[in-house]
């Protein structure tokens, strides 16, 4: 599992892009925080749910229907697991 407590925003923006990169066959140089996932990565909505699914899997936490409806860039994939590293935390 990963510890989302541990990393700080740049690492775990790194840890995304990682992760997005290995899913989805990406080039790492091309991903930038504002990156769009759809537009520019060209990820559809059943590549979305494999990202979910995946987040899920390695930081075994769930993301909720509402936050991930308003994911559209790497940066919000980032606050959103910053969110639930706060919620844990709280």
């Amino acid at each position: 599992m990963v510890d989302l407590n541990a990393m700080s925003k740049e690492e775990l923006h790194q840890w995304v892009v990682t992760l997005l990169a290995d899913m989805f066959e990406l080039d790492v140089s091309d991903v930038t925080p504002t990156t769009n996932l759809y537009e520019d990565l060209d990820i559809d909505s059943i590549d979305a749910v494999d990202l979910a699914v995946k987040l899920k899997q390695l930081t075994g936490k769930r993301m909720g229907p509402e936050t991930f409806k308003t994911i559209r860039t790497i940066d919000d994939v980032v606050t959103a697991l910053q969110g639930l590293a706060t919620e844990e935390a709280a």
